[in-house]
């Protein structure tokens, strides 16, 4: 049985398709607490399909659309639990892994831990975003003086004190540099794990675009040279 109790966040937006599957898998996994879904806006049927899963771990919640970004800062505010995690709502992610990414914790070794893509199996990605990912990645090793593989991962566990300590302010994707900068520059180790990863494509409903790569450059940027 896991000593650590986690909260995840899960933003959720028109992901009708895949909800129900994420949230029975995420719900199975004994070290999760508390699943917060922050529906952002979704058009579809995604709401409806949460609301009717009957269990008491899982809290829900609707607002308007803002971002990837603007839905983890809600949920942030509402999770009661030690450690939190971010799920996304689609099958790229499998909540399978998580009791990988907590062992480090577990062992009193590190606070926060990255799964990463890249040293797991994983499908085949879609090229640019392969080397948008690598790109980035090089640029935040860099500028941090790291290693690291995969900084975009949602896959990110840390203390819920530390992840409100960071005083987010990323409204879309640009979150997960400014989460990875901003661990950086505060002396935070980070301990990556190798996940499966099963990526999407358009067809199958993936919302990142290559227009986020730049958002994504300029955050990093921007948080490397920023004095606070």
């Amino acid at each position: 049985m896991s000593k650590v109790k986690l909260s995840v966040i899960m933003p959720v937006y028109n992901e009708e398709r895949t909800v129900r599957i994420v949230l029975e898998k995420l719900l199975k996994v004994p070290s999760v607490a508390e699943v917060v879904v922050v529906d952002d806006g979704s058009k579809d049927k995604t709401g409806q399909i949460v609301k009717k899963i009957n269990n008491k771990k899982l809290k829900y919640f609707y607002k308007q659309n803002g971002g990837k970004g603007s839905a983890i800062r809600f949920g942030l505010q509402i999770v009661t639990q030690e450690y939190v995690l971010i799920q996304d709502a689609d099958l790229e992610y499998d909540p399978e892994d998580i009791p990988a990414l907590l062992e480090p914790i577990e062992k009193d070794k590190v606070m926060v831990v990255y799964g990463s893509r890249f040293l797991g199996p994983h499908l085949n990605l879609l090229f640019w975003h392969m080397v948008g990912n690598h790109f980035l990645n090089f640029v935040i090793n860099v500028l941090y003086n790291t290693t690291l593989s995969d900084m975009e991962t949602c896959y990110k566990v840390l203390p819920t004190t530390v992840m409100r300590d960071l005083d987010l302010q990323s409204n879309s994707f640009e979150i997960e540099p400014e989460i990875t900068c901003k661990l950086l520059k505060r002396g935070m180790k980070i301990y990556e794990v190798p996940i499966s990863y099963f990526g999407r494509d358009f067809s199958e409903g993936k919302k990142i675009s290559w227009r986020d790569g730049f958002t994504a450059l300029d955050t990093i940027l921007r948080e490397r040279f920023s004095k606070a």
